[in-house]
């Protein structure tokens, strides 16, 4: 009985995730507007990842502290840290070049492209099935992509820098996995997040030189709510999860952040939800359930379905 409430636990966490992502694609991209994009990533991760750094080393709230060994240490600033910094970079312009829906849209496509690099193809029919999936995916982010193709708009950029985040999101997730073997989740959250921070500060300094910076208590107060609901909480529950479940498994949950988000950015910033994005989250969502679900269990089918 324990290990259905365990599952119903870390399901339950995933959702509220989902919902706290929503609320922060909405915030960072109401400041990126205003602020540089990379800055914004930088000191939303640099402060995330010590505030929970600090619980942990401080409370045993979420789990015990555990020292760093040296190759532990290495393979969180190569493979956790500054893979998180590329992400957070290229989201974070993403969202400046075009609306947060979409973006959170190219996100729900990660589920597939994580089950495709745990899955090669091969000559049975779940390999099809999944590959299939891959296809739905693929045209729903062909439709989201097409108004911009033929209309040569600028935000062709920010829907090509979308899908990027799409696919770097899906290989954080596969090397937080492997990272979560030797460490705990909300530990490998903390460390990849201020790592993650560090490696963005040249930049940012940069950004700072060029563009300045004006702050306001409206800028602050959603950056308060970026670090921790955006930051400290969702990640150490996604982190945990991939702890508990294949990465494509987790994954899963991603196809409701477009509509967390478009949700909170429609009331919140009043974009637009356009027909375009439904028909392209449908696609979308249905390649992701048709590549993730079990069918053989669900259909009675043979094992291999």
């Amino acid at each position: 009985m324990s290990q259905p409430k365990s599952n119903a636990a870390i399901a339950c966490s995933l959702l509220f995730t989902i919902f706290l992502w929503g609320g922060n694609n909405a915030g960072t991209k109401w400041l990126v507007m205003s602020w540089p994009p990379v800055f914004t990533g930088c000191i939303r991760f640099l402060i995330a990842g010590i505030l929970l750094l600090a619980v942990l080393r401080c409370t045993s709230f979420l789990g015990v502290f555990q020292p760093l060994t040296p190759d532990l240490r290495r393979r969180l600033w190569l493979r956790g840290g500054l893979l998180l910094a590329v992400y957070i970079v290229v989201f974070n312009w993403a969202l400046r070049l075009t609306s947060a829906a979409h973006v959170a849209l190219y996100l729900g496509a990660s589920p597939v492209w994580a089950l495709l690099w745990e899955e090669k193809p091969g000559r049975k029919w779940a390999s099809v099935r999944r590959y299939g999936a891959a296809l739905l995916t693929l045209a729903g982010v062909v439709v989201l992509l097409w108004p911009a193709l033929t209309a040569a708009k600028l935000n062709l950029i920010g829907e090509v820098l979308g899908l990027a985040a799409s696919v770097l999101w899906a290989a954080f997730g596969r090397q937080v996995r492997e990272l979560s073997a030797h460490l705990a989740g909300t530990e490998v959250a903390a460390h990849t997040m201020w790592m993650a921070g560090v490696w963005l500060v040249p930049v940012s300094v940069v950004e700072l030189a060029l563009h300045g910076l004006a702050v306001n208590g409206a800028q602050t107060g959603v950056l308060a709510f970026c670090i921790v609901f955006g930051g400290v909480v969702p990640y150490a529950l996604w982190n945990s999860a991939l702890r508990n479940w294949r990465n494509s498994q987790v994954m899963l949950f991603s196809n409701l952040l477009p509509l967390s988000t478009g949700v909170w950015a429609f009331y919140f910033l009043g974009d637009p939800l356009t027909h375009t994005f439904w028909t392209a989250m449908i696609l979308v969502v249905a390649g992701v359930i048709l590549g993730q679900a079990d069918w053989a269990k669900f259909l009675g089918l043979p094992e291999g379905f």
